[in-house]
């Protein structure tokens, strides 16, 4: 058997690994700057270690669609994003399938793991391979569905111990699909009865997500205007036992933002109008207009003048500890705001394409290596109140602002506080009017520090 995993992602990357270390594998993926980096043992994801990578003896990379042909077991992992209206885009799988299409043969399994809308697999993908192939679906060749479940930045639950749900076409593909994960899985599989099941349970894990956080952060929209404090409301109602701990903020990436869109789409097409996803769509995408109002609101009561007034946010992806910035909603901030932007040594290439994208302005620092003698903190000491700028917002951190009224607070509650006499720092020249503290560590990179010259 020859296993080839079409999409080298955050999805297909540590399956393609995890196979490559029992199976051949072929990896395969269109970028051909991608594929040059694993060549070189590198994963800018950060989601497979250089170890990791040198264990996959079996595993190969490559952007020729022919090296696919002599492959038997087909996993597509591209991405299945909404375009600009959130309307489900398929191109991604489109092409994979046509791609896959045109070296299938009789006999060979193609297995998704892309999310979609129960139904998308059979409907939209199988004949996309029978008109590239000229082969008939359960006939010549079957189709499996084995959803992903990956959390990009999570090094506690990886893919060989997160419990696996896999489904097949035929009952032969079904077990077919089952043993092949069952050989990596550690967790163990979960077989579901057929393909549009196994989609549907996939689609509705983060749909319910995104209706739990929707619900919080309504929570959040009513308890500001009463003036009271959400988080203090959310640990007293902790302490029932089933009470279920869910915090306000920010909704994006590329699966809880994106996701209940397909299942809108399939209830739309079929006659139902689902109320409570779009109201939860509408409600969470809302929250960083939200947050923007509020943290003007605060400026305004602390004295600081708006025009003029320069935000520094840390953090740009769409959650704490990952590299991932597709369908940040950190951008709803910076839509707001004229923004600085840290340069992240593992991100600069997704800053300037949000740059293009949204014409948000970005003022990148230059890497300037220090000697270790020479780095040292600038920040004041730990009994002063000196704020930096304005304020600084991060994704994913609990929407309370008083716990930002003082730099030391800040930094006691993020627990980023790192000594970096040892470390090469982001320290190139700050804007005008600002002093440059110091650097902090943030999920491997270093993240410059500012302070409004003047500032108290």
């Amino acid at each position: 058997m020859k296993i080839a995993v079409v999409g080298l992602g955050y999805v297909g990357l540590p399956l393609a690994v995890e196979f490559g270390k029992k199976y051949s594998v072929v990896g395969f993926d269109i970028n051909a700057r991608r594929v040059a980096e694993l060549l070189s043992g590198q994963d800018h994801t950060l989601e497979v270690e250089p170890e990791e990578l040198k264990a996959a003896r079996f595993l190969s990379y490559t952007t020729d669609p022919s090296a696919l042909a002599e492959c038997n077991v087909f996993i597509v992992t591209v991405p299945t994003p909404v375009d600009n209206d959130k309307r489900p885009d398929f191109s991604p799988l489109v092409k994979a399938s046509q791609t896959i299409g045109r070296v299938l043969k009789k006999g060979d399994l193609v297995i998704y793991e892309s999310t979609v809308y129960p139904g998308a697999t059979e409907e939209i993908c199988v004949p996309e391979l029978e008109r590239a192939s000229n082969l008939q679906f359960n006939l010549d060749f079957t189709v499996g569905y084995s959803p992903e479940r990956i959390n990009p930045g999570d090094k506690q639950r990886r893919l060989v111990n997160i419990l696996k749900i896999t489904s097949g076409s035929t009952p032969e593909a079904a077990e077919m699909v089952d043993a092949l994960y069952r050989s990596i899985i550690t967790a163990g599989t979960h077989k579901a009865p057929s393909i549009k099941v196994a989609e549907a349970a996939k689609v509705i894990e983060n749909t319910q997500r995104d209706a739990n956080i929707a619900l919080i952060n309504e929570f959040a929209l009513i308890f500001n205007r009463l003036g009271i404090d959400t988080h203090e409301v959310l640990e007293a109602a902790g302490t029932k036992w089933n009470f279920l701990p869910y915090k306000p903020g920010l909704v994006g990436g590329h699966c809880i933002g994106v996701d209940p869109y397909y299942l809108i789409q399939k209830a739309q097409s079929v006659g139902y109008y689902p109320d409570i996803l779009l109201a939860c769509r509408r409600i969470n995408d809302a929250m960083g207009k939200h947050v923007a109002g509020e943290v003007i609101k605060l400026m305004i009561h602390k004295g600081h003048a708006i025009a003029g007034a320069r935000v520094l946010v840390l953090g740009f992806t769409f959650k704490e500890n990952c590299s991932d910035l597709r369908n940040t909603r950190v951008i709803n901030l910076c839509a707001n705001w004229r923004v600085i932007v840290p340069r992240s040594i593992y991100t600069t290439r997704g800053l300037i394409a949000l740059k293009q994208s949204t014409n948000t302005p970005l003022t990148c620092w230059k890497r300037c290596p220090r000697p270790a003698a020479a780095m040292r903190w600038l920040w004041p000491s730990p009994t002063t109140s000196s704020r930096p700028l304005a304020l600084t917002v991060c994704a994913g951190w609990p929407m309370v602002t008083r716990s930002f009224t003082t730099s030391r607070a800040y930094f006691q509650k993020a627990k980023w506080m790192a000594a970096c006499e040892s470390q090469t720092g982001l320290c190139g020249a700050a804007p005008p009017h600002c002093l440059h503290l110091g650097v902090f560590r943030k999920g491997g990179a270093l993240v410059s520090v500012l302070k409004q010259a003047g500032a108290r």
